[in-house]
């Protein structure tokens, strides 16, 4: 059982990771599809190397620099994987007006005006957001963000249809159980600890906006989620968890 649940693990990390995994870990679809419970525990380890990047940069540079050293090794690490998907998201969805042709839109490996200029926008937004919390952290932040963003989701997977009939997130089209989902939502709790209570309630808070808002304009245009939709939901999610993380009222 303990070397199922190993092979579900690395298998996640293989599909949503550019990191080595042991050589016995099998390709089966079976297995990829019980990866999906570990979506938020992948985030957890991105976040962990985006975290050491950036303590280790933040000893000898300005935060800004910091930043920017911990985003690129959280791209180098996923291999841009979730941003591609944000970026194809925006083109479809700003580009076409039908499903046929929003799915199709996304298919194309090319990117266009609508897709660049989310993408620099979405990076921009991230990179400051960052840098306006307390460094004292920013190491925390990464942790959680990686992690919730990947558990919202991990929530279309219970709540959405797959709408192609192919694709490569088609092993993950099998709908998630609650008992699965469960141990999802556990998994991205945990780095949540380490962050003030009432800023980790907003930054979940604006992440769940987030992710309701993606999930409705999905269902309403395409009726379900593809491939790029999760990507794209892990990708604006973080981000709004950050803003959320910034709220002041006074």
């Amino acid at each position: 059982m303990l070397r199922r649940e190993l092979e579900y693990f690395f298998g996640a990390i293989r599909f949503f990771t550019r990191l080595p995994v042991p050589a016995w870990v099998g390709h089966s679809s079976e297995a990829l599809n019980r990866a999906a419970r570990y979506f938020p525990a992948v985030g957890l380890l991105v976040g962990a190397i985006a975290a050491l990047v950036f303590v280790l940069t933040a000893q000898v540079w300005p935060t800004t620099l910091a930043v920017l050293a911990s985003m690129s090794s959280a791209l180098y690490v996923t291999g841009a994987f979730h941003e591609d998907g944000w970026s194809d998201m925006v083109d479809g969805f700003g580009g076409g007006w039908e499903k046929a042709q929003i799915l199709a839109i996304m298919k194309d490996s090319r990117i266009g005006s609508f897709g660049a200029i989310a993408l620099v926008i979405l990076l921009l937004a991230r990179f400051c957001a960052l840098i306006e919390l307390d460094p004292a952290v920013v190491a925390a932040a990464l942790l959680a963000g990686h992690t919730i963003s990947r558990f919202a989701a991990t929530t279309l997977l219970r709540g959405l249809a797959y709408v192609r009939d192919e694709g490569k997130s088609k092993p993950l089209a099998t709908r998630i159980g609650w008992g699965e989902l469960l141990f999802a939502g556990v998994t991205a709790v945990l780095p949540l600890l380490l962050l003030p209570p009432a800023e980790a309630l907003l930054g979940c808070l604006f992440a769940a906006l987030a992710t309701l808002w993606l999930a409705r304009l999905f269902g309403r245009r395409i009726g379900g989620y593809t491939g790029d939709c999760l990507g794209a939901t892990q990708q604006l999610s973080e981000v709004a968890f950050y803003c959320g993380l910034l709220c002041r009222f006074s």
